[in-house]
């Protein structure tokens, strides 16, 4: 596994071989099956493209949803995790530390649509104790990508 190769390629998925091996100092050929291993073994396991929903006018919400789980023996947090996974509008799933055992975030079509996913697939799965449901009102980066827009809000600029 080549470090560099990921950390470049995070910055941009986009980045042809070409330059990576250039940027390295290394062989084309070398940087191809490097990728091509690290795509094999599940180290690389998706290309995304991030998209500035405001600027896209797409007007859906996005949530956090806080959750308490029950474990269960010998499966901890993982089958509750699993089934939350596979719902289409779970953008992700990860236990955490604190108050909270596991954070999902959705992506729904209005805060109708949240509140019924909520209720009726999230806190009715078995080991689910609680929920606690946040709205994302802007995001300002995501992935390690900056989101500020450089348009005029029409406000004046002050210098201090």
């Amino acid at each position: 596994m080549n470090v560099k190769i990921l950390k470049l390629m995070e910055r941009c998925a986009r980045i042809s071989d070409e330059d990576i091996a250039t940027a390295l100092g290394m062989d084309i050929h070398e940087v191809k099956s490097q990728i091509a291993e690290m795509e094999r073994d599940g180290i690389i396991r998706a290309y995304k493209c991030i998209v500035d929903r405001e600027r896209a006018e797409d007007m859906a919400v996005n949530a956090i949803i806080e959750l308490k789980v029950v474990p269960k023996a010998g499966l901890g947090f993982e089958e509750v995790a699993e089934r939350i996974s596979k719902y289409p509008n779970v953008e992700s799933v990860s236990l955490i530390s604190g108050a909270c055992d596991l954070m999902v975030t959705v992506r729904c079509k209005s805060l109708q649509e949240v509140s019924s996913f909520v209720a009726k697939e999230i806190a009715t799965i078995d080991g689910v104790s609680s929920t606690s449901t946040q709205f994302i009102m802007r995001k300002y980066k995501e992935l390690g990508v900056e989101l500020f827009g450089n348009e005029d809000d029409g406000r004046s600029k002050i210098s201090l």
